[in-house]
C-alpha cells in the first residue's frame, strides 16, 4: 500500500499556473503508476493525467491537454501537476492517486489508493 499527501493547490487567476505536488509513502513507489484526478462540485471524479511507474509515458485527458503536465521523480517518492493556462473550469478538488500495476494510468478505475485532496480555484 501507498500513502499520498497532496500540496499546492491555491487560488489563481484565469490563464495563471499552479503546479500541484503529491509526497507518497512506500517502499513500492517506483513500482506504481500515478495520477491525477479532479472533482468538481456537483460532478463525479474525473481522471486527468497519468503516468506510467516508470515516467516515460503519459496520458492526458482532452481537457487539460497541452495545457497540464504529469511528472515523477521516484527517487523523491514525489509525483507533480503542473497546470498551465487555468480556466474556470479547471475549478475541484484535485487528488493524487496510484495504481498497483504500473502499466494501467489512464483511467480513473485503475487507481485504488488516493489522497485527501487540495482544492485549485480558478477565478474569472
Amino acid at each position: 500500500q501507498v500513502q499520498l499527501v497532496e500540496s499546492g493547490g491555491g487560488l489563481v487567476q484565469t490563464g495563471g499556473s499552479l503546479r500541484l505536488s503529491c509526497a507518497a509513502s512506500g517502499r513500492t513507489f517506483s513500482t506504481y503508476a500515478m495520477g491525477w484526478l479532479r472533482q468538481a462540485p456537483g460532478k463525479e471524479r474525473e481522471f486527468v493525467a497519468g503516468i506510467n511507474w516508470s515516467g516515460t509515458s503519459t496520458y492526458y485527458a482532452d481537457s487539460v491537454k497541452g495545457r497540464f503536465t504529469i511528472s515523477r521523480d521516484n527517487a523523491k517518492n514525489t509525483v507533480y501537476l503542473q497546470m498551465n493556462s487555468l480556466k474556470p473550469e479547471d475549478t475541484a478538488v484535485y487528488y493524487c492517486a496510484a495504481s498497483q500495476f504500473g502499466y494501467l494510468y489512464t483511467s480513473v478505475r485503475h487507481y485504488a489508493y488516493w489522497g485527501q485532496g487540495t482544492q485549485v480555484t480558478v477565478s474569472t
